[in-house]
């Protein structure tokens, strides 16, 4: 999926001048809703990035109904058209008139029929009361949007829907004006009590039941949150396939029994939600050992007025159990009211939607552990506190990336004998356990052998023979067995690469500080002086790890007061947008020399702001940069 990001000249003469833009194409498949909200919340986080006044105003909620209101809408489209949907998503600033807003644009390039704006279409059309065929997309917009319509040229339709960011008006007083809050949530309309009688449980034997599956298995892929799966469970059970649904999580614990936890429960119509909440926290869901994840028969809730059926009839409860690999992870009920039996086509298909449920939760509950661990093993690795060194201020920027695994960045900051204080930055190949095992060795052997009294490039000389060294193996080797019975996929043991940047400063009488420093395969640092100029402070070495007769130089010179020295990890050089990294044609020194006359913390959050700035997405691998300056 390709996405344009534009600016378009504002109109009115209180727009902030510009007005995001951004567009994209979307193939006519099954798959075209969820990269439409893909689309549309990036694009949402990048505005809210940019600090646009009108972006003030965007909430969760806000989030939420536009997303859903573009999947309906492209749903709409692919059904109808069959064709590719273009997508256009833009923001308008506020004037005196009118509040901000977001407006949706979608279209495809075949339409077979005219939609008027009342909903009703041309003879050659099917009924319009046939929502798995042609969604509910221009409800959606008629009923929430300010304003929405219907464009047509030649070989093209277009519907759009404006949205109002009403959590933001600065023509508004506070939040008392009329049509400061929208009256439903997007949610909310995909699901009144109405749409029980649009409910064909013929359809799931075919088409629909793929499409559904299809839609939710996107979905529920790549949530890490097991609370989130369970909320994104609960819309998609609600309406289309029961009246309401309760989602119970069991606990990760061990050698106790274990109370499930009433994760989400969801109504078709909302003012009964609590009441049913009440009645079934009362009396926590236990589903009888046994093998399968089919459905098990369950009483109907009673005991609250607002949980029963609207004519005081029973219903149909079925209880799914969630599973992955093996184990029982929680429940899933629904119910249905009015009714003596549930389809088997609906049974089925409810529970091929709970096995994917099951993997998400599972997945998620295994990112969870795994980011403790990684968090809790970083912690242990890295310095609790880095040393203040008299005459230079230091100023430190670290920031792992979001995967859930430990990575291979370190840094270290600690005094020697003789006046002496030495600095690290390293950077392990790889990540996981077996990098984690090369930086729990690597800091403190250069502890050691610094405190030793070695010289900068002996120091490096030494810790290279001792990455190549027996010892390391063994250790490698138990990092791997870790890895597999915490069921991590691991790699073979390899090579142990490791690019390091380490110096020694020495204060001087009249200021500043002598430095002496190696770069053993690391990005080399810069040196910026008080007149702007940059330039490199050492000379690239191999990589430690590579050649066990492998020897190391320093180089020396005058850190005089008001000289910054700038030392980075490649996750800031190869920070990347597109096909460009951040220091191609020396970025990283051209930055640097912008920061001029800025102390070491300034000069520090200056580079980083620079670093994230340059590409849209996140960061995807650890980032470390230390600056020094001499006072």
């Amino acid at each position: 999926m390709q996405r344009d990001i534009v600016q378009r000249p504002g109109t009115s003469a209180t727009s902030a001048g510009t007005q995001p833009v951004a567009c994209t194409s979307l193939p006519g498949n099954l798959l075209a809703p969820a990269a439409a909200r893909r689309f549309v919340e990036a694009a949402l986080a990048e505005w809210g990035g940019l600090g646009l006044p009108a972006a003030v105003g965007f909430s969760d909620r806000l989030s939420d109904d536009a997303a859903v209101i573009v999947s309906e809408l492209v749903t709409n489209a692919v059904v109808h058209a069959g064709t590719n949907v273009e997508l256009l998503f833009r923001l308008e600033e506020a004037t005196e008139d009118e509040v901000s807003a977001l407006v949706l644009e979608v279209s495809d390039h075949h339409p077979a029929r005219a939609v008027r704006s009342d909903g009703s279409e041309n003879d050659d059309a099917v009924s319009p009361q046939d929502p798995a065929e042609y969604g509910r997309g221009l409800e959606l917009v008629a009923t929430l949007a300010e304003r929405w319509g219907i464009t047509y040229r030649t070989g093209l339709k277009t519907v759009w829907a404006r949205l109002p960011v009403d959590d933001w008006n600065p023509f508004a007083d506070a939040r008392t004006e009329p049509g400061f809050q929208h009256g439903l949530r997007a949610a909310e309309l995909l699901a009144p009590t109405a749409r029980r009688a649009l409910r064909d449980d013929a359809d799931w034997a075919g088409r629909g039941a793929l499409s559904f599956l299809a839609e939710a298995s996107d979905l529920l892929a790549g949530q890490l949150d097991e609370d989130i799966v369970a909320a994104l469970a609960g819309q998609l059970l609600v309406p289309r396939l029961a009246d309401w649904c309760a989602i119970w999580l069991e606990p990760e614990s061990a050698g106790r029994v274990a109370v499930p936890r009433l994760a989400k429960v969801w109504h078709i119509d909302e003012t009964c939600t609590e009441g049913l909440r009440a009645v079934l926290e009362g009396d926590p869901l236990r589903l009888p050992e046994r093998v399968g994840t089919g459905p098990v028969s369950i009483p109907w809730p009673v005991g609250a007025e607002d949980a029963d059926p609207p004519d005081g009839s029973d219903g149909v409860a079925l209880a799914y159990r969630i599973t992955s690999g093996g184990r029982t992870l929680g429940a899933v009920l629904v119910g249905r009211e009015d009714v003596a039996r549930v389809p088997d086509e609906v049974t089925a298909l409810i529970e091929d939607f709970v096995r994917r449920v099951g993997l998400a939760v599972g997945a998620a509950r295994a990112y969870t552990r795994q980011a403790t661990i990684s968090r809790i093993l970083q912690r242990g690795l890295l310095p609790s506190k880095v040393a203040d060194i008299p005459g230079v201020a230091s100023s430190l920027v670290y920031e792992p990336s979001d995967d859930g695994v430990v990575g291979g960045d370190f840094y270290d900051i600690f005094p020697c004998p003789n006046d002496r204080w030495c600095f690290v930055l390293g950077d392990v190949q790889g990540s996981g356990p077996e990098a984690a095992v090369v930086t729990g060795l690597a800091r403190p052997w250069l502890r050691l052998l610094a405190r030793e009294g070695y010289q900068v490039g002996e120091v490096l000389v030494r810790l290279n023979r001792l990455l190549l060294d027996d010892a390391m193996e063994a250790a490698e080797a138990a990092a791997l067995m870790v890895a597999a019975a915490s069921g991590q996929q691991s790699a073979e043991s390899g090579p142990r690469f490791l690019s390091l940047l380490y110096g020694e400063l020495v204060p001087l009488p009249d200021g500043g500080a002598r430095c002496t420093l190696a770069s053993a395969g690391h990005p080399l640092p810069l040196l910026l002086r008080p007149d702007g100029t940059v330039r490199i402070a050492a000379e690239p070495q191999l990589l430690l790890g590579v050649m066990d007769d492998a020897t190391y130089e320093s180089q020396s010179f005058d850190l005089a007061p008001g000289d910054s020295l700038l030392c980075v990890t490649d996750g800031v050089t190869e920070r990347r947008s597109g096909p460009v990294m951040f220091d191609d044609d020396d970025g990283l020194a051209q930055a640097l020399a912008g920061c001029t006359g800025l102390t070491a913390e300034e000069i520090a959050d200056r580079i980083n702001q620079e670093v994230h700035a340059f590409a849209e997405r996140p960061p995807d691998d650890d980032l470390a940069l230390l600056v020094l300056q001499a006072l």
